[in-house]
């Protein structure tokens, strides 16, 4: 397929296809109609004596000081290098290109007044690999993510950085290296590219991405536990969960039961005498179904953001350009809050399954080793899971519930949502390493369940376990144990569905 900017609808499968370059996108006539008709409305108000708000007037608390035609090239230059101030390390060069491609779609709906020659320069960007370096602090969400935008948008202007081989080099070099001279931005267009959302949406994006596949792999680990535990089958039944019809907890008891069918070693214990599992055992439905919820909430307003223009003022014809505030990033920030919650808390119920397989009940040894007291077996890598868990929630504090007013007043209300966004990032990247754990853990306990079969798509991730980490039998480094786990759960390698 061949996505169209400015016209068609992205959706999370489509942004990532653009990002890998699995899927064609383009400027259509139509897109180029539009916003070719849009820089001819900016052109007539930036020529009138009537005042209008980031056309022939300052920003922020200069919005009312006029500016005169003359000055408005140098006025849009000051901008993106007045507001580059971001500071930390580079977010990924993949969160880079994100922003770049959300905003050419945004800018391609032709309500920001920007030259057509602007946006085919950030397509050229995109086609050469001329991926901005963007710093990971300094945006608070409002006006936008102004400090990432800037330094996202200074190699236009011949400023900043592009990645080349992994690393850092001055834009100016590999303009000139490809033929491509900077440009002179004209009225309106340095504050177009650096109001919006795009810096907290692209890091959404990639949230998203990860927590989509981290959501069905705990569901994995979760059955995966159960069977090394021989816990109970029927908290997941169909009927069970008709009594109470939450999307999430209906998508996950289903499928439970999937990953439960056809086991031999499910069926082995149909008869015990166990009344009911420990609620990290039978409340997963409600407990991962929660985290599915959220999942579901912020994917519906990240995909309405990616389809959103989020820049300020937003031209609507030669005569009116509206002044507003649609850069405000506070409907992502408290949806990423909310999804940080439901991430984390995938992690914590990970590490009391984990701490489970530990206490030798049900038929399995004291820390899943049958050479105890010698041996520590697998006691010490729940202490990782255990403070992993803690510090995802310490990062669970909601940026979006605080507010640091800024521009003298004039933004007196920010959203945060840049933090928002990295956080929940970083709980994502912790929870792989929590799961990478219990796998490992429930892959040991099914040791101690042979020679019963799993289902076959467990006995499949147990084999996958397996080919890099060998049963415990006696005391050995773990550490590389652990991290062939984690290289499995980064790489997507285990069948979830």
């Amino acid at each position: 397929m061949t996505f169209r900017y400015g016209v068609d609808q992205l959706n999370l499968d489509i942004v990532n296809g653009i990002n890998d370059g699995s899927i064609k996108a383009e400027l259509c006539q139509e897109a180029l109609d539009k916003i070719n008709k849009s820089r001819q409305n900016v052109d007539v108000m930036a020529a009138s004596d009537k005042a209008v708000y980031g056309i022939n007037t300052g920003f922020g608390p200069l919005c009312d000081t006029q500016i005169s035609p003359e000055e408005t090239h140098l006025l849009q230059k000051n901008l993106l290098i007045t507001h580059a101030v971001g500071v930390g390390e580079p977010i990924a060069k993949s969160i880079s290109k994100l922003m770049l491609i959300t905003k050419v779609h945004a800018l391609s709906q032709g309500f920001s007044g920007i030259r057509l020659e602007v946006v085919e320069r950030m397509l050229a960007f995109l086609e050469l690999d001329l991926i901005p370096v963007v710093p990971e602090q300094g945006s608070v969400g409002a006006s936008g993510d102004l400090a990432p935008l800037s330094h996202l948008f200074l190699p236009l202007i011949g400023e900043g950085e592009f990645w080349q081989d992994g690393k850092p080099v001055p834009a100016a070099h590999l303009l000139e290296a490809n033929g491509l001279a900077p440009l002179e931005l004209h009225a309106k267009e340095g504050l177009a590219l650096i109001n919006g959302t795009q810096f907290i949406l692209s890091h959404g994006i990639t949230a998203l991405t990860k927590m989509r596949y981290l959501l069905d792999l705990a569901d994995l680990a979760g059955a995966m536990s159960i069977e090394g535990m021989q816990g109970s089958g029927s908290p997941f039944r169909e009927e069970l969960h008709a009594t109470r019809p939450f999307e999430g907890n209906i998508e996950v008891a289903k499928r439970m039961r999937m990953f439960f069918n056809g086991s031999q070693n499910m069926a082995a214990h149909t008869d015990c005498d166990r009344v009911q599992d420990p609620y990290s055992l039978r409340c997963i439905p409600q407990v991962h179904g929660a985290s599915r919820n959220a999942f579901n909430h912020l994917k519906e307003l990240v995909e309405i953001e990616m389809n959103s223009v989020t820049d300020n003022p937003i031209v609507i014809s030669a005569e009116e350009a509206i002044s507003g505030g649609s850069f405000h990033g506070q409907p992502l920030a408290m949806v990423l809050d909310y999804a940080s919650i439901a991430a984390a808390e995938l992690g914590n119920i990970s590490d009391r399954r984990c701490y489970l397989m530990l206490e030798g009940l049900h038929g399995l040894p004291r820390l899943l080793t049958t050479s105890g007291g010698l041996n520590s077996g697998m006691m010490i890598p729940q202490y990782a899971t255990a403070a992993l868990v803690t510090e995802n929630k310490s990062l669970c504090f909601p940026p979006s519930a605080d507010s640091v007013p800024t521009s003298m007043g004039q933004e007196d209300h920010v959203s945060m949502g840049s933090i928002s966004g990295r956080k929940l990032n970083q709980i994502l990247g912790n929870l792989e390493k929590i799961f990478a754990i219990e796998l490992m853990y429930a892959a040991q306990a099914i040791e101690f369940r042979r020679p019963n079969k799993c289902s076959d798509i467990i006995e499949e991730n147990f084999a996958i376990i397996r080919e890099k980490v060998a049963k415990l039998e006696e005391d050995r480094l773990l550490k590389p144990d652990i991290d062939a786990m984690i290289a499995l759960v980064k790489a997507q390698a285990f069948s979830v569905n």
